[in-house]
């Protein structure tokens, strides 16, 4: 409860239902939007992170948004767990820049024939990820450690540790990468 009252001085948080919130010593959030909504739902964040004017979104049952140590997640992105079950995982060091997405659910069902064709997938994004801005990443995408997607890029397909990609949709242009969030000079 008294983690909810610090969130809630510079951030602007609307929880309802059944939530748990596990957020380290040594996060720094501001500005932030955080909606939750269902019940059994979790946002973790671990030590180190830095959130500023981010909106996580959790609706749905037992949906989970883990955010691990030392990320940095820029101004205007948007983490969203939707629908029962649905996880949206980030690994160590992660940096996403300004406007990027990214979303286990497409919102709205899509049907056919009266099934529904588009399910919510869980999202894993692993260790070392620089994703630069207005990345989107979609349903069901695992991104492996030490990637780099491109500015303005669409993931929606899984690419493997060590891969450089772009475009939209994204392709992995480069293997074998890794990259360092210091510039030399």
């Amino acid at each position: 409860m008294f983690m909810t009252f610090l969130l809630s001085l510079r951030n602007k948080l609307k929880l309802k239902g059944e939530y748990h919130l596990d957020i380290e010593e040594g996060v720094r959030i501001r500005g932030c939007t955080i909606v939750m909504k269902g019940k059994n739902n979790q946002l973790r964040i671990a030590s180190g992170v830095n959130l500023k004017g981010v909106h996580i979104e959790i609706l749905g049952d037992d949906c989970v948004v883990s955010i691990d140590n030392g990320c940095v997640i820029g101004e205007n992105c948007y983490l969203s767990a939707r629908e029962k079950g649905t996880h949206l995982t980030l690994g160590k060091n992660c940096m996403l820049s300004r406007n990027v997405k990214v979303m286990t659910s497409d919102g709205h069902n899509i049907m056919k024939s009266g099934q529904r064709i588009n399910p919510a997938q869980n999202i894993n994004i692993g260790n070392r990820v620089w994703l630069a801005d207005n990345v989107t990443v979609l349903k069901g995408v695992q991104v492996g450690d030490d990637c780099v997607v491109g500015i303005n890029s669409t993931l929606t397909k899984s690419v493997t540790a060590g891969s450089i990609a772009a475009g939209t949709p994204a392709k992995v242009l480069v293997d074998g990468v890794t990259w360092q969030n210091e510039l030399t000079y």
